[in-house]
């Protein structure tokens, strides 16, 4: 799959759509970003983990886009000279379980719309969580941790993020108030 990506995305600027942790580690430098909102997918903490942010024995969550509504978030722009190589390295970074099912979501700049690389993820795919309780999410964020750290300072960290660029994710301060 990756190859397709490539393939599709060579001779050209890569723009990258960030959502959760590439608004605060986004690992590439960008020559230009926006704030933007997608449209037919919102931001999620609805994601297993067992490695990143949970293990096995303990799993944790992560964001990912899932079908419906609206998502904002920050459209990167990455050179042409550097497209290949951040994609290789995104890729590596985000897909090396195959969980997600990246896409090419329209995103509104200044300049006009742009296709931005995703990352979303299917409700069909054995990762995505359902619903969750209250006491589910309660028990994630005081015991989930993997090896970037814990679920709790994950969705912290976005939140924060979120709001240093001026978006108000009202459904994630609502799951934040399950960890106090």
């Amino acid at each position: 799959m990756l190859d397709r990506f490539r393939t599709q995305a060579a001779g050209q600027d890569l723009w990258v759509f960030g959502y959760a942790s590439l608004l605060w580690r986004p690992e590439f430098e960008a020559t230009e970003q926006h704030i933007t909102r997608v449209w037919g997918w919102h931001r999620a903490l609805k994601m297993w983990s067992r490695l990143n942010r949970g293990s096995p024995e303990c799993p944790g969550l992560v964001f990912a886009l899932l079908p419906g509504g609206s998502c904002q978030g920050v459209v990167y722009r990455v050179a042409q000279d550097q497209a290949d190589e951040v994609l290789v390295r995104l890729w590596e970074r985000e897909m090396p379980m195959d969980v997600y099912t990246p896409n090419w979501l329209s995103c509104a700049t200044p300049h006009g719309p742009v296709k931005a690389l995703a990352f979303t993820l299917p409700r069909s795919s054995a990762s995505f969580t359902g619903h969750l309780p209250a006491q589910t999410y309660r028990q994630i964020f005081q015991q989930a941790c993997g090896r970037f750290g814990t679920t709790l300072d994950y969705a912290r960290q976005t939140h924060e993020s979120l709001l240093a660029h001026g978006i108000e994710d009202r459904a994630l301060a609502a799951l934040l108030r399950h960890a106090d």
